[in-house]
């Protein structure tokens, strides 16, 4: 049995193969410590004379209590926790078995000192410094425009 090929198949194979070429690769938006798992920490655009950006991301998989107690990025000279009824600095603890979310709204991490502008579809490294896990190795995505 002979298989043929018309030009029709042979141009949506190029086709195909080109778009799987072409297409950017899925980026990573887990990061894993040894008790808990960080998931896609994010902030907005800000222009050059921002005081601060707010980070969100995701905190879950905690399996033993930890504490947050460090950021560290090229991008911000300081780090602490904003939101409702926070004191200032950096010491977030994170419970056994609970799952948060820092979000714009509520409790969030904000980078203070802004080294350069945070640009859209730009990602920055970060490094979560946690008491009983160490460093965390994170990429910080700049997802969406500022907030008009």
């Amino acid at each position: 049995m002979a298989f043929t090929m018309s030009r029709r198949h042979v141009l949506r194979a190029g086709l195909a193969l080109g778009a799987t070429v072409m297409a950017p690769g899925a980026r990573a938006c887990e990061f894993f410590a040894s008790n808990l798992r960080v998931t896609h920490p994010w902030t907005r655009v800000t222009p050059a004379d921002a005081p601060f950006a707010v980070v969100c991301m995701k905190i879950d998989q905690v399996t033993a209590s930890d504490r947050l107690i460090g950021v560290e990025t090229p991008v911000a000279t300081g780090a602490q926790i904003g939101g409702i009824s926070t004191p200032p600095g950096l010491n977030l603890l994170i419970e056994r078995g609970q799952d948060f979310t820092l979000n714009e709204e509520g409790l969030h991490l904000r980078l203070l000192g802004l080294t350069q502008p945070l640009l859209l579809g730009r990602s920055y490294p970060m490094r979560l410094v946690f008491e009983k896990s160490g460093v965390l190795h994170v990429e910080l995505s700049v997802d969406y425009e500022a907030q008009g």
